[in-house]
Formats: structure tokens, sequence, C-alpha cells
């Protein structure tokens, strides 16, 4: 549902020398986000984007910046006012393509790597987004929205229309009419190749009527090219039954347009991210897969597929989610792939080879796998891996909940090449960026505490601990208790950009963090637990975990608790406020109220469908199940004070929800608050909502807690 929003290598920031102020929400915006690294085509140099938030504008701006693979002090590339973003090497390495709002809209600008003032490329009436290199470094592909069947030219034009109409009526056939925070309004993604001189650009799905790549959450990990050059595969959402579908699928079109071929049709369940291997004349592919249709939390599983072959998973014995992966270049190496996992609360790097058997010509006879796997990296947050043409020069972002992400450089030896040359755990990172680092400097933040304790049925369950700034371990501290959404979602060991750990803790609260049933990177089984069961082994789970902490750890107040939770942390929220008086207070934001009357109003069909066994009039014993897990039919036993938070463009969890929960408190005379923003989604995501909204936390909290 993605309602809202992971072993043990320490990482190698460099730490404050003394204790520092504790953090404020000014700190929060003021952080760097670096993002995106991408290695050059000679392995030396890495080229990423910083975005910073303009509190007086009320938005981000984004730069280029480049920096050397053997270290050495970052430079600026670009400087013009605006978001740069999405930065890709041409294959000489002589050019960097990327996005750039500049010229007022979205285009395509290329920037030589030799200096000089970035060129304009596309000059299309519409928006364009994250192109890519063709091998030859002739093309480009990239994404734009159209109307279907309509030149970008038509699309513009149709936008004006709409625009000047003096009614602004909506009419619909077919679902899903709306999805996150946006409306449909008749315009859909579509994938496009434009010559690199002429910035000439093609449609090659003119008449999809779905979106390439999936909104509104796809980017160009989701299209890529052959390495040949001739053709492309993409990501398609599902051509029909779109708002009950899960079932995307990687199909494959010639360069220069034509017919597309659905690659994974076999499977219902959803298909994405696919990926050439680099070696041309053996046509693999390697995509992500999910086996069970319906089920958007279903284990992303690295499959391979030669050409006219069934897909070969090389992944699913890891039981644990691949959330992204690259190739490794060449021979040997090229049977490897480098993926991030999710795995209990952390993001590492892992190695998965597989197996190959050749026919006497050379060609693919079968696959296997994984032949080996292995960690590379652990500890925190490790994410948008880049191997250098060497096949050893690994570099990736790495952070943790103390410390916002930075780019690091390790030195892996090829195991193909030399198996056993050096032990992965003598490999220490070297930090290429300091953004943040004088900022950090200046906190008192402290590390996320792992623990883990006995949930239902005797399972192990996994949580977090942040203690506050300042900490003293012969006082007691009243506690902030984090519900992660989801619900298949986990609390990660990382820097969040909206719940952050240090945030809640700043004002003297000790952070638990539990990763209860349903929670991902634990095993499938475990995260299939909560699946029609929303209120049984997870709140165990839950409580269980509260007790250990304040058991185990003599400096938490168990007597001044408050629990917080967003999306289906909200949802819970609302449920113990007619389950439990053992908190002083409550935080719901974006929860659900009630689960019968958000069916008709959400979206992603398919969400409530697999939790809840189908609609809610199916049966009576759906009905019953709808009506027994909703909050809403225990509102008469609310006591709590509770913080109610909504935003008006949530079609995920509609405001309504929010709305029908205040009510309810009202009603009851319950101490409680609604705190609504008109202009935000199912994330408060603009710079001054943000403060407003970190605020009114920090408020309601020292009312009840202190």
């Amino acid at each position: 549902m993605r309602l809202l929003p992971g072993l043990f290598m320490s990482i190698a920031f460099s730490m404050p020398a003394f204790a520092g102020r504790p953090m404020t929400v000014d700190d929060l915006l003021a952080v760097k986000s670096v993002s995106d690294p991408q290695i050059s085509p000679d392995g030396k140099l890495v080229v990423y984007v910083v975005s910073e938030i303009d509190r007086e504008a009320n938005k981000s701006n984004s730069d280029l910046w480049l920096v050397p693979v053997a270290g050495g002090e970052p430079k600026r590339l670009t400087t013009a006012p605006g978001a740069d973003s999405h930065p890709r090497w041409s294959p000489d390495g002589k050019s960097i393509a990327f996005t750039s709002t500049r010229s007022g809209s979205s285009q395509i600008w290329l920037l030589s790597i030799d200096g000089g003032e970035a060129q304009q490329l596309t000059r299309l009436p519409i928006d364009v987004s994250e192109p890519i290199w063709s091998p030859k470094g002739d093309k480009l592909a990239f994404a734009a929205e159209v109307v279907p069947g309509k030149s970008p030219e038509e699309t513009a034009k149709a936008d004006k229309a709409k625009a000047d109409a003096k009614s602004k009526v909506r009419v619909y056939d077919s679902l899903m009419i709306r999805h996150w925070a946006s409306w449909d309004e008749g315009k859909k993604s579509h994938l496009f190749v434009c010559d690199a001189r002429t910035g000439e650009a093609k449609d090659l799905i003119p008449d999809w009527k779905v979106n390439v790549p999936p909104g509104p959450f796809g980017g160009s990990s989701d299209y890529a090219w052959s390495p040949d050059g001739k053709e492309l595969a993409f990501t398609s959402e599902p051509l029909k039954d779109h708002a009950w579908s899960t079932n995307t699928d990687i199909w494959t079109i010639p360069a220069e347009g034509g017919t597309a071929k659905n690659r994974t049709a076999a499977n219902k369940g959803a298909d994405a991210q696919p990926s050439y291997c680099p070696i041309a004349k053996f046509r693999l592919l390697a995509f992500v897969s999910q086996e069970r249709a319906g089920f958007e939390a279903d284990q992303w599983v690295l499959k391979l597929a030669a050409a006219d072959q069934e897909p070969v998973d090389i992944s699913k014995r890891i039981d644990r989610p691949v959330q992204s992966f690259v190739w490794y270049p060449g021979i040997p190496g090229w049977n490897r792939l480098l993926a991030t996992i999710d795995e209990r609360g952390t993001e590492p790097l892992m190695e998965i080879g597989f197996s190959v058997r050749f026919e006497n010509d050379g060609k693919i006879l079968s696959l296997g796998g994984p032949a080996q796997e292995r960690r590379l990296m652990t500890g925190g947050i490790n994410t948008a891996a880049q191997v250098g043409p060497d096949g050893e020069s690994h570099i990736f972002l790495r952070g943790d909940a103390s410390r916002p992400s930075e780019i690091f450089h390790a030195r892996i030896p090829n195991t193909a090449a030399s198996p056993g040359r050096l032990k992965i755990e003598e490999i220490a990172p070297t930090q290429l960026t300091h953004h943040n680092d004088d900022l950090i400097a200046k906190l008192d933040v402290s590390k996320a505490e792992g623990f883990s304790f006995k949930g239902a049925d005797g399972d192990e369950v996994h949580g977090w601990l942040i203690k506050p700034p300042g900490f003293d371990p012969s006082k007691k501290y009243p506690v902030l208790f984090a519900i992660h959404g989801g619900p298949q979602g986990a609390w990660h060991d990382e820097w969040h950009a909206r719940w952050n750990y240090q945030m809640f803790a700043a004002p003297g609260y000790v952070v638990v963090a539990i990763n209860p049933r349903g929670s991902t990177g634990y095993g499938q089984k475990f995260t299939d637990q909560i699946s029609t069961d929303w209120n049984g082994r997870v709140v165990e789970d839950l409580m269980k975990g509260l007790d250990h902490a304040t058991k185990t750890y003599p400096f938490l107040d168990g007597d001044r608790v408050a629990a917080a939770g967003g999306s289906y942390g909200g949802y819970m929220v609302n449920w113990l406020a007619g389950h439990s008086d053992r908190f002083k207070a409550l935080i719901s934001h974006a929860g659900v109220f009630d689960l019968t009357s958000k069916y008709g109003t959400t979206e992603e069909l398919w969400f409530p469908d697999w939790e809840f066994g189908g609609p809610p009039w199916k049966d009576a014993e759906t009905a019953t199940r709808y009506r027994e897990q909703s909050p809403s039919s225990y509102a008469m036993n609310f006591k709590t004070p509770t913080l109610v938070i909504h935003g008006a463009l949530d079609f995920r969890v509609p405001d309504a929800q929010g709305l029908g929960m205040f009510t309810a408190l009202q009603r009851r005379g319950v101490p409680s608050r609604y705190v609504w923003f008109p202009d935000e989604g199912h994330w408060i995501l603009k710079p001054a909502n943000r403060v407003a909204w970190w605020n009114e936390m920090h408020s309601w909290l020292a009312k009840y807690l202190k």
C-alpha cells in the first residue's frame, strides 16, 4: 500500500569530538540531500545531485556536483536557479545529460566535462524527465506525459484549453480517477527517444493508455537500452483493471519504434526494473518480480530471462526483498549483480551471482542461481550503488539514523577473478562527500540501538531505541513510541527526511520503534502475517516490544509514553485509542478511521482486496472483518488525548478519515486537535508545512509528556 513510509559494519563517518546541542526543525530543513551518484565510464569521477531547501521560496533547489573517486574536494557543476537533476554520463565520458527547469520547463541539457555552459537539447512544449543514453551515445531515452494518441504539441494545446475553460468539470468512465495526490487529467507518461545532436524526439508508444514508467513513483530504472542499442525494455502499468491489478510487466520495443512485446505476460504479479546484461551477445535481461497477483508487498525477487526462455529466480532463497540492482561489468564478472536488499531494519549491499551453461556456439543453454552471494556493505542504509569499469570500484550512498547519506567508495575484489583475496569485513569504505558534516558536528545526535524480544507466537521481533540529547542514564525519560506505516514497511537505521528519530528525541524523549508482524526485511512469512489480521499478532508484537523496552532500559519512564504513527501507523494509533489506556497522548497522521468508507474513496483497490479478503460487500464474513477491524467501531472507548493530522490531497487515505476520527473524539469529549493541510497529500513535504507539522507534534507531546 506504501501508506507511508534497512550488518553490522560500523559506518566510517568522522564523529564530532564533543556533544553538541539538540536538533531543531531548522536543522532538519538545513540538511543537504545527496543523491543519484553516477560513476564516469573511465571510473575516475562521480557526478551527483545536491538538493537544498529554499525556505523563502518554500521549495527545494538542486544542482550537480562532481567528486573524484580517488578523493578530493567536490566541485559544483551547475549554479542556475531551479532544479538540475538526473545526471547521466555519455558513453564516451565527454558530457553529462541532465534535466533542468532553468528554461521554465523541465528539459534535457548537455554539459561538457571540459567546461563551459550547459546547452539545451530538447525544446518540447511539455516537461521531460530522466534521460538515459544509448550505448553508442547517439540517442537518449526519456519519459514525458502526453495525451494518448496526441503529439507533445497537441498535448500542450489541450492543456491550455483546459486551463482556459471556465468549467473545471471532470468526467470519468473508469477507475482509477486519482492516484496518491493527483487527479487523472487524461495524460499518461510515455517513453520517448531523441537524437543526441538535434533533440528531435519520437514517442515510442503513442497510443499507450497507461503510464510508462508506472506512476507516480516509477523512474529511469524502469526503462533500459539493450547493449547493441537496437531495442529498449520498459515497465508498464497494467493495460486493464488498473485500479485493482498489480500486474506491471516488462515489455521490449525496437528503438526506432514498432510493436512492443510483453516479456513477462505469464507472471500475474508485478515485474519492474529491467536491465540488460552488458555482454550484448547473451541478450540477457534482469528484473525484479513479485509472484502473487494483487499483493503489492509480495517479496521482490531478482530474475533473469534469456531470449525466448522462462525467467529464472536467483534471489528468492535469500528471503529478503531486492530493492534495486546493477550489473557488474565485463568478463569475468558479468554473471554477478550488485543489489540493495531490505534486511532487519538495514539495507546492505549484496553481490548475487548465477550459474550459466553454454552451447558449443556460445549461446546460453540454461541459467541457474544463485551460484554465490555475499554481503558487501552492512549497517545503516546503503543505496544507489554503482560499479566502476574495473568491476571492483563500488560507489554508493551510505548513512544511518545519526547521519544523512553521503557518497562512499569501496574497492572490493572481484571474486570471479581472485576468490578469497580479501575478507569483506576488512574493507573500510571511504567517504567521498561531506556536505552535512559541519551541521551534524554541531548537534547531539545518537545512534539507533537495535534490540530483540519474543513477540507473538514466541517469534523474535526486532526494534530500535534512540536516546535523547544530553542523555543521562541515571534519569527517567518519557517515551515516544513510533509505529510505522505500510503496514508492510519497516523502521530502518536511517536518517529520515520527515519522520526523523533525532527530531522526535530532541525535546528529551527516548524513541522506541518496533518492527512488528507485517514488517519487511525479516522474511516473507513474517511480512505476510498481518494480512487480514491488522489487530492480532501485530498488536501483540507492539505491546510486548514496549513492555520489553520499559523493563530492559531503566531510564525509560513507562508511565509517560505517547504513541505516534502515520498511515497504517495512524490506523494503529486510532485502534489503540479504543483498546488501550496505556498512553498519555496519541498522534495519528493520515490514519484510517473506518475501513468500509475508505474502500469506496481510496484508489489502489488491490490493497484492501488483499488485506481484507475482498471488498466489504463480498460476503457476510468479509463485511464483519471490515467492521471488526475498524477503529470507528470502538469510538465509544476513546479517552486518550489525540492529535489528528491529515492532508487534503491524500487520496491514499482520504482526509475524511482524519475528520471522522476527530469528530468521534470531539463527540466523546476527548481532548483533541485537528491539523489539516490543504496543499499536502499523504506526506507533508513543503518546507513551511514541515515546520508547522513538527511544531504541532512537539507542542502536543510537551503538553502531555512533560
